[in-house]
């Protein structure tokens, strides 16, 4: 049984790790069942965020104004977790943003892992939803939905009532029970900054058309930045 773990959860921009953002990460470590550490940091995303996730999270923009960027957090986040096994609910949504993260940053991040959402979804399928907050009332597990920290401490309280109630009905050790790490295999492209032209073309298109942008120039990625510039050129010309 695995007993020792990080459990990760992120909050971001969106849903799409190649368009979205990171905007907060919260870890718990557990040594031997017991909660040893947590982890915590907001992350700038170099945009304003979208009203549904301000009214999601109760993140905003002023509480991000001064954190890191993702180069700056992602350092310590990987020095959190070491070669860990990862826990989280629905995994591969926030190992994706944290692969894709790590990747543009010449970063490896290669980790096994534990999804409870999986497990969830195998013993408890007579429940009308399984997403964590659902699960957390099922078992009367404190929660605060949607910010990172609660909801990966959350996580851990989940996998410890997941794995009292189901674990002896899993297959044993050695055939890929869902209570033991399995390889986590995200492939992604590694983007590069806004080159110098590119930031040069967006300062003079906003400028000249007046615009009021919600994202920031020089925190762009090239493919971002040709994105925002084919947008403000089909709907204001040169």
């Amino acid at each position: 049984m695995t007993r020792s773990y990080v459990c990760i959860d992120l909050e971001t921009t969106g849903l799409n790790p190649k368009t979205d953002k990171i905007i907060e990460i919260g870890a718990v470590k557990v040594d031997d069942d017991v909660i040893t550490e947590e982890w915590e940091t907001f992350v700038d995303p170099g945009r304003a965020l979208p009203q549904r996730i301000v009214e999601l999270t109760g993140i905003c923009d002023e509480q991000l104004a001064t954190a890191p960027a993702i180069s700056e957090a992602l350092p310590g986040l990987l020095a959190f977790t070491k070669d860990r096994v990862l826990l989280g609910h629905s995994l591969m949504f926030d190992f994706s943003f944290v692969k894709k993260a790590a990747v543009d940053q010449r970063l490896t991040f290669e980790r096994k892992g534990i999804d409870t959402l999986k497990i969830a979804r195998k013993y408890l399928a007579h429940l009308e939803s399984r997403s964590l907050p659902c699960l957390c009332e099922y078992y009367g597990i404190g929660h605060k939905a949607h910010r990172a920290l609660h909801d990966a401490r959350a996580t851990v309280e989940l996998f410890r009532c997941l794995t009292g109630q189901f674990y002896d009905k899993e297959e044993p050790e050695g055939c890929k029970s869902l209570f033991y790490p399995q390889d986590l295999c995200y492939r992604v492209r590694r983007d590069t900054p806004v080159t110098i032209p590119q930031k040069e073309q967006l300062y003079k298109l906003v400028d000249r058309h007046k615009l009021i942008i919600d994202y920031d120039i020089e925190k762009l990625t090239r493919s971002e930045a040709s994105r925002q510039i084919d947008r403000i050129l089909a709907e204001y010309g040169r």
